[in-house]
């Protein structure tokens, strides 16, 4: 079974469990009408909006990823980015979710319960500093919240060699964006990532070298690129979908 579809059944479970009776009708019926079923995609880009904060960044982003995944996979991707509350138990269908922001992240104990259950269960955040800033508001807050879900060590910087680097193309560690060679934010190259493991699984990918402003650009725009940046998000999809 794969996530996606192990992710699907969770779904269908705890949807259920946490509504209302009298609103679980409603709510199933707003899924189905909302997006094609899910079965006629292989993935689908799903941003979460929480309360805090600015959710709204990089909006380009998803369909230069969306159009790397179409030119080097076989896999059949919905082109349409779906934003769903992070309180909502949608997300619990999604193989894959993003997340990123400037300013602060306090979730809601609604949004609290939801990220939880969604890694615990089998799901992949991938969140993004657009701060790339160790320093900043983002990433202290973020990071704030993480402990407190998961416990204070619970963050842990990913080793060069894990499979997230392999999973597609090959990389010797992540790739540094041009926000960090720039001296922008903190000024630093951050020679790492960190994530949240669940089982040996990694639930949440955390950077802080903003990869969503760097893929931030029109896709019919890359060719005039010397090397394709976005490779890279095409290794975390595979990781997310596969693992």
């Amino acid at each position: 079974m794969t996530r996606s579809e192990f992710l699907r059944l969770m779904l269908a479970g705890t949807a259920g469990a946490l509504l209302a009776p009298a609103a679980r009708a409603q709510t199933a019926t707003a899924i189905a009408q909302s997006h094609p079923a899910p079965d006629s995609f292989d993935f689908w880009f799903t941003r979460l909006m929480y309360e805090s904060g600015d959710w709204d960044v990089d909006q380009r982003m998803p369909s230069n990823l969306v159009d790397a995944l179409i030119q080097y996979t076989n896999l059949r991707v919905d082109p349409v980015e779906r934003v769903v509350p992070l309180a909502d138990p949608r997300m619990f269908g999604a193989p894959f979710c993003y997340l990123a922001g400037h300013k602060l992240v306090e979730f809601n104990a609604d949004e609290r319960r939801n990220f939880e259950t969604y890694v615990r269960s089998g799901g992949f955040v991938f969140v993004d500093d657009c701060n790339h800033d160790i320093d900043g508001l983002f990433a202290k807050s973020f990071e704030r919240e993480m402990a407190a879900i998961f416990g204070a060590a619970a963050l842990q910087k990913l080793p060069a060699k894990h499979p997230l680097y392999s999973s597609f193309f090959e990389f010797d560690g992540p790739p540094a964006t041009g926000f960090e060679l720039n001296g922008w934010g903190d000024d630093l190259v951050h020679d790492y990532l960190k994530g949240i493991s669940i089982d040996g699984r990694l639930g949440v990918l955390y950077s802080n070298k903003d990869y969503g402003c760097e893929w931030d650009y029109d896709w019919r725009n890359k060719r005039f690129l010397a090397q394709d940046n976005t490779k890279f998000a095409v290794n975390i999809v595979i990781y997310a979908l596969t693992a």
